[in-house]
């Protein structure tokens, strides 16, 4: 750490005695065009490249006017190149048939640099819950390693153990450090639940709870969940954290506690005013015309029944 601040030093003195053009010119002599096969992506990036609608616009606009924003890219011991920046656009720069991309090459750690990657993603509009999840697990590991802290993945958010590299995690992405623990705890989701996540399908406070269960209850609710067509409401996911933490959480309770009808399953009957209203003689006052409408549904439904009665004979 001492020979980076050392460097830091240096960087700042050569600024006061260089000219603005003689700096912009050493940055430009960093950029150049590396061979794709000589880039290797970022250990375990967690943000997914996708071959959807947006990589074949941005091919299209490499083919017409090259990669306008150069990736960036450090140097390995071993020679080669390592992304930091730019995995979409090296995806794209090889769909649109290069053998090159532009890059700048900066002189950085691998932890600078895992807080660089996730910097730079972060400035994407949609970015989905295990993205999130994996990149705030890296970055937070990253920054506790530079100022010399052991990681420790299952601090508690609420004692007082929890890094005070969070809260400076906290104060760059604008989110609570309650919040982050709660994507970091997704990394402990088996890779199926973390898509239902994804797809909207399991919210994240219902996650956060069920990433506590151990893998083999997780497999189970899958099961449940793909049999059965329906997802774990945070309620039943307190149900199944709160049994495996206190005892052995078994298949069969996970699927007695997925039985259990959720608020928002119950189906509501929604009658709009203005369509029945005009059906209710004048003469009944308003606070008797629900009792005229459950009167005359009844009346209507044992018309219907006798009229079923007459057909069966």
């Amino acid at each position: 750490m001492a020979e980076r601040k050392s460097d830091f030093t240096l960087t700042k003195l050569d600024d006061l005695f260089t000219t603005q053009e003689q700096r912009d010119d050493a940055k430009l002599s960093k950029i150049r065009d590396i061979p794709l096969s000589e880039i290797d992506d970022f250990p375990e990036h967690p943000f997914k490249v996708i071959d959807d609608e947006d990589m074949l616009q941005l091919v299209e606009s490499i083919k017409e006017r090259g990669v306008i924003t150069p990736a960036t890219v450090r140097q390995k011991e071993d020679g080669r190149y390592e992304l930091i920046s730019g995995h979409r656009r090296k995806r794209a720069s090889e769909l649109a048939g290069f053998d090159t991309l532009r890059c700048e090459v900066v002189d950085l750690t691998r932890d600078e640099a895992t807080v660089l990657m996730v910097e730079s993603n972060f400035q994407r509009s949609q970015i989905l819950p295990s993205e999130k999840a994996f990149a705030y697990k890296m970055r937070l590991d990253a920054m506790k390693r530079q100022v010399g802290r052991p990681s420790k993945n299952n601090s508690s958010p609420s004692g007082n153990n929890f890094p005070t590299s969070s809260d400076e995690l906290a104060d760059k992405t604008g989110e609570s450090k309650n919040q982050i623990y709660r994507y970091i705890r997704l990394t402990y989701l088996i890779p199926e639940l973390l898509a239902l996540v994804d797809e909207g399908k399991i919210g994240l406070r219902p996650a956060y709870e069920l990433s506590f269960l151990p893998e083999e209850c997780q497999g189970d609710l899958l099961d449940v969940i793909e049999c059965e067509q329906c997802t774990p409401s945070h309620a039943q996911a307190i149900q199944m954290k709160k049994i495996a933490t206190e005892g052995t959480l078994i298949a069969d309770q996970i699927y007695s506690i997925m039985e259990q009808e959720k608020p928002n399953q119950k189906e509501k009957v929604v009658i709009r005013g203005e369509r029945f209203e005009r059906l209710i003689p004048k003469s009944i006052p308003i606070n008797q015309r629900e009792d005229f409408v459950c009167k005359a549904l009844e009346y209507y439904n044992n018309f219907l029944n006798r009229q079923k009665n007459r057909d069966s004979r």
